[in-house]
């Protein structure tokens, strides 16, 4: 097959905006990328060409066929539902909420979080706005995390930022209107596709879950044509389940199939606008695509080069070590998080290991796969993680430790516990005022099994969450406990 298309090191270039000498690089305002990658002499595309092109197009589309892949079957709810009885799922431009933590045999999303109620809703914001409702949550910790095609997050909307009760305009990248009366602010998606997922912070007490009631019925949003200028409600708590339930054992919800992959690359390129310096890329992977609906060897070759992909880079984003940076005694801590912008390496490692997490301002998220001694953690030892007397996590939220099994899930316990933290009432403190956090496949005993988080068969892993952190958390300084092995 020939084919014109734009060279590597011309899209290099075309991509920094500079020549080899950084001199700066000069384009005629009415030149287009497209008629630059057609200029150079017809030449055969061969195999070794081809997957390498398609690798990259494959590591740095994987989250946004991802997030669209979520949107289309999402969407297909009638209604607000669960689906299975476990997964928020609504119509396109609603959201549906649980009203209580998320069920430990969900496998919809990996490292799922059981210290907040959650929601989530889809957009396609060329066809309408979105109205965002925002109840009165008082003294609680709460935040909406909206999201665009790239999962870059693209609101402030929560209590870290002082956000007040009331009504917000979700727009898109066309969206030219004024804003109407009745709103409190207008937020501005890159993309047409966005997405919310809200975050209600609950102790885990009887008393909690009923006072979260309440204010959970007013967290909806519907399109601008349905907006009334007064708080709607919706009652969740009587939501249907749809849908089958999912096996435990098959680990999150395949998103991303890699031979599909290149039929839905298409859409993204479409529907998502690259951001500056991105032109040339996104003219080769056109190419790409374009190429291989011509010649079905090339197309061979792309799926050829995604399946390989996926089972060694995309994998290999699932170990700890791989995600963030290190944070000190073998944990590592997120980075860039909702917000990656040309970060592809930690957009795709956190899309794979730990999908939708919070902006860094609003979540420091710490992991590892590995004890203190650098073994892998294991159901087959004991470990404890003590906090030194005043060296609990800083934050102005709330922080948790949690444990999730090799998959990144939660696999069921006799207590039905999978993290401990500030949402727990009674942790027993030690004489010197330091806080230890037992972790064991086997009960450690009554004076212990309030600090107990109980272990899997297997290998697993701890993840802490540190809500609205403060300074030390914000910049580093703050460092997870050494996991010790007690047995």
């Amino acid at each position: 097959m020939k084919l014109k298309y734009l060279t590597v090191a011309t899209a290099l270039i075309f991509s920094a905006g500079v020549t080899a000498q950084s001199a700066p690089l000069t384009i005629p305002q009415a030149t287009k990328f497209d008629e630059l990658a057609t200029t150079p002499a017809e030449v055969t595309m061969p195999e070794s060409y081809v997957k390498a092109i398609a690798q990259q197009a494959y590591i740095w589309g994987w989250p946004m066929v991802n997030q669209f892949n979520r949107r289309e079957t999402i969407t297909k709810a009638p209604y607000p539902a669960l689906n299975g009885g476990m997964v928020p799922v609504a119509p396109m431009g609603q959201l549906s909420m649980l009203t209580d933590y998320i069920k430990p045999q969900e496998t919809f999303v990996t490292c799922p979080n059981q210290d907040v109620a959650y929601g989530l809703g889809f957009f396609e914001l060329d066809k309408e706005p979105a109205v965002i409702q925002v109840p009165d949550f008082g003294e609680r910790f709460w935040v909406y995390a909206i999201y665009d095609a790239r999962t870059n997050q693209i609101g402030n909307v929560g209590k870290p930022y002082g956000t007040k009760p009331g009504f917000y305009l979700l727009v898109g990248p066309n969206w030219k209107g004024e804003t109407p009366k009745g709103f409190a602010g207008v937020i501005h998606s890159s993309t047409e596709m966005a997405n919310v997922i809200p975050r209600i912070q609950m102790d885990d007490t009887p008393e909690d879950r009923a006072a979260i009631q309440a204010p959970i019925k007013e967290v909806m949003t519907y399109p601008l044509s349905e907006f009334t200028g007064k708080m709607k409600s919706y009652e969740y708590s009587t939501i249907p389940a749809i849908g089958d339930k999912p096996d435990p054992n098959s680990g999150e919800t395949r998103w991303v199939v890699p031979e599909k992959f290149f039929d839905q690359f298409a859409n993204v390129l479409n529907k998502v606008p690259p951001l500056p310096g991105e032109e040339a890329m996104y003219t080769q992977y056109r190419h790409l695509v374009e190429a291989g609906k011509k010649d079905p060897q090339i197309r061979k070759w792309m799926d050829e080069a995604a399946v390989q992909t996926d089972k060694t880079v995309i994998a290999d984003f699932f170990k700890w070590k791989n995600n963030g940076v290190p944070a000190g005694n073998g944990w590592n801590r997120s980075k860039n998080n909702a917000q990656f912008g040309v970060d592809y390496y930690n957009r795709t490692g956190t899309s794979k290991s730990n999908m939708f997490d919070n902006k860094p301002d609003e979540t420091q998220y710490f992991y590892t796969d590995n004890a203190g001694n650098g073994s892998q953690l294991s159901g087959d030892h004991d470990y404890t993680v003590t906090f030194p007397q005043g060296g609990l996590p800083p934050v102005k939220g709330f922080w948790s430790l949690t444990l999730y099994n090799s998959k990144h899930l939660f696999s069921p316990n006799e207590l039905n516990r999978y993290s401990l933290g500030t949402k727990n009432q009674n942790l027993k403190y030690n004489a010197d005022g330091s806080l230890t956090l037992y972790v064991s496949k086997t009960n450690p005993g009554e004076a212990k099994v309030n600090n107990w988080l109980p272990a899997p068969d297997g290998v697993f892993s701890l993840y802490i969450r540190a809500y609205w952190g403060e300074k030390a958390i914000l910049d580093g300084t703050w460092q997870p406990p050494k996991i010790e092995m007690t047995k």
